[in-house]
């Protein structure tokens, strides 16, 4: 691969996964209110493998040119924001650190982790973002074939984005767990942060839906 197109996209790979967003409030509420939270960060990580596998294959380059698709696959995931937000909504009055029973067993970290695989892998803007900056920093020229550049780009942004909401999570715990209140309080953000998100996407793919289904009728 090109090492300065390599290099470049690392850079701007990095700034995406710093940038606060809903995964973000997902390992956050996660380090706050499970004793591990590596089956969450798994998961989100699991649903931008999940970006990757289709990339490679061309199925995102194909959604991207369905408009009416995608735009179903916003509602989707508009609605599972929704749920998520409203789930953590109400929970944030006892948000705190070990106080849950059970966070241990194997079906409530197979749970965790799939909420979280669908936090990242249902949101059609993640799909759109390998579509739209992957190709970019892929070289024709290189000895490596396309889909094979391209996998390891978005590979390395999995790995990026894990090693990010790892710290985020272990920074949520470390700087929260003495303050039960503060805790509760992050906890509430993340579920707002989360319901504003999915309403945002559904207002933005409603209208259109809406209008096309009119002119259909």
């Amino acid at each position: 691969m090109n090492p300065q197109l390599f290099f470049a996209f690392v850079l701007v790979a990095a700034a995406l996964a710093c940038t606060p967003g809903v995964d973000w409030a997902y390992s956050i509420t996660a380090g706050l209110r499970q004793r591990s939270f590596v089956p969450a960060v798994a998961g989100l990580c699991g649903g931008y493998i999940l970006h990757t596998l289709l990339m490679v294959v061309g199925l995102a380059a194909l959604l991207s040119g369905m408009p009416g698709l995608l735009g179903w696959l916003t509602v989707a995931g508009a609605g599972y924001l929704l749920w998520l937000g409203i789930s953590t909504l109400r929970s944030w009055r006892g948000a705190s650190f070990g106080t849950a029973d059970a966070v241990g067993k194997p079906a409530n970290q197979l749970r965790t982790f799939l909420q979280g695989m669908g936090t990242s892998g249902i949101n059609p803007k993640g799909l759109l973002f390998y579509v739209a900056l992957v190709p970019q920093f892929v070289s024709p020229e290189a000895s490596l074939p396309l889909p094979v550049q391209s996998g390891l780009l978005g590979l390395t942004f999995v790995l990026l984005a894990g090693t990010v909401y790892t710290c985020v999570a272990l920074l949520a715990r470390k700087l929260l767990q003495s303050r039960p209140g503060a805790a509760r309080a992050v906890t509430l953000a993340s579920g707002i942060i989360m319901i504003g998100l999915g309403s945002v996407l559904l207002a933005e793919q409603m209208v259109p839906l809406v209008a096309g289904l009119a002119q259909h009728a």
